[in-house]
């Protein structure tokens, strides 16, 4: 039997023992996590350790004078350990940050005006608010400005000039204007964080919008998809992984959006409302305890478009 009839030496059954003989790609580990866990662990121990130095340093000073103005005799240990459970620090410890979270978020009702839990709820609120409509306004500007050239001419640049103004000199202007006409609470501080993050989704939504290349829109001009089936089934979908990246980013700015807004009100509750109260007190370490919610809270928001990004994506068949 001649190699061509037994099918050897042919490109198919070459090509099929290479796939036979290719080896399998290696599995991976159940130590992959903590391979990965371990330089963060590092990084983070060593930013621990940076920051107790740090707090020893800068409070050093205080501890001193104090001991000083007492008549006090003190021992370097003693020194150190003065500087890391002073009362109203000037860089507080981690561990005392720690406790303050403790006492404000575990020991206390969700419902009191001493929880932080409380507080990050009301800024929550304004936060979803305000992404909701950042969003929405920040979708429907970059549909219009890549369907229409003129207000890609005229409105992107004056939405580009909007975020050079600083948000701690605009928010005061905007809760005076609308306290006026009677709008206070929640609303004004939506409006403060739809202010920041609607240019993210903007500048997002215009490049994933352009992103299909010449040829994608040339087969849909002969197939004579009209302007609505090209968005729909062309553009739309091409966006969407640059509409979750800026999400993300969005999220994160409106709750900066929020916190600033509750500033110049002197609100009683929010985020905002206790870095005021831990600032007129001398409160650091309330300070640092509100700014670390503040944080979680971005984080968790961050964590939930990403869950949600990877669920769109898979029900698109997209790969990641």
């Amino acid at each position: 039997m001649s190699a061509r009839a037994s099918g050897q030496g042919t490109p198919m059954a070459t090509e099929a023992a290479a796939h036979t003989t290719r080896p399998a790609p290696p599995r991976r580990s159940g130590s992959g996590a903590l391979d990965a866990a371990v330089p963060v662990a590092v990084i983070v121990a060593i930013l621990v350790v940076l920051w107790y130095i740090a707090a020893v340093a800068l409070n050093a000073g205080i501890v001193r004078d104090g001991f000083e103005r007492a008549g006090t005799a003190y021992t370097t240990e003693e020194l150190i350990a003065a500087t890391l459970s002073n009362d109203r620090p000037l860089l507080p410890a981690p561990h005392q940050i720690l406790v303050e979270l403790k006492k404000t978020v575990l020991d206390v009702d969700p419902t009191s005006k001493r929880s932080l839990v409380y507080h990050g709820w009301v800024t929550l609120s304004s936060t979803l608010l305000g992404f909701v409509m950042g969003t929405i306004l920040g979708i429907v500007l970059a549909v219009l400005i890549v369907h229409m050239r003129s207000l890609d001419k005229s409105l992107m640049p004056w939405i580009i000039s909007s975020q050079t103004i600083p948000i701690l000199a605009i928010a005061p202007i905007v809760i005076v204007v609308l306290g006026s006409i009677g709008l206070r609470g929640l609303v004004p501080k939506a409006i403060i964080s739809t202010y920041l993050c609607f240019f993210p989704v903007t500048i997002g939504m215009v490049k994933g919008l352009t992103s299909p290349d010449v040829l994608s829109l040339d087969l849909m001009r002969t197939y004579s998809a009209s302007k609505a089936q090209t968005f729909w089934k062309l553009r739309l979908p091409a966006s969407v992984p640059f509409l979750f990246a800026s999400l993300k980013v969005a999220v994160a700015i409106a709750i900066v959006g929020a916190i600033v807004a509750e500033l110049p009100t002197g609100a009683q509750a929010g985020i905002g409302a206790r870095l005021l109260s831990g600032s007129y007190y001398g409160q650091t370490v309330q300070i640092w305890a509100a700014l670390f919610v503040a944080a979680a809270l971005a984080a968790s928001l961050v964590a939930l478009v990403g869950l949600a990004e990877r669920v769109t994506l898979a029900a698109m068949g997209a790969r990641r």
